[in-house]
């Protein structure tokens, strides 16, 4: 088991729910991710835990996740209005 960082989470009103406004959101393949944790790590709004479930209550939809990975398991997909 690979050691965590104590990562802080979000909470409702301290950075607010997304709401409808997000364009993008990410999507994991989990068949090319290695489970490195820097997606989890570099998401400035801490919405990735260490089991790759992304909380789209607070995801903004920035693509950081996506950019980061390198295994580029992370996509970033158009939301469905």
């Amino acid at each position: 088991m690979r050691e965590r960082l104590a990562l802080s989470k979000p909470k409702k009103g301290a950075c607010g729910l997304t709401g409808s406004w997000r364009v993008f959101r990410p999507v994991v393949d989990r068949e090319k991710c290695n489970q490195c944790g820097i997606c989890e790590i570099h998401c400035p709004d801490a919405v990735i835990d260490e089991e790759l479930k992304i909380d789209l209550n607070f995801c903004k939809g920035c693509g950081i996740c996506a950019d980061v990975c390198p295994k580029k398991a992370i996509t970033m997909v158009r939301e469905e209005k």
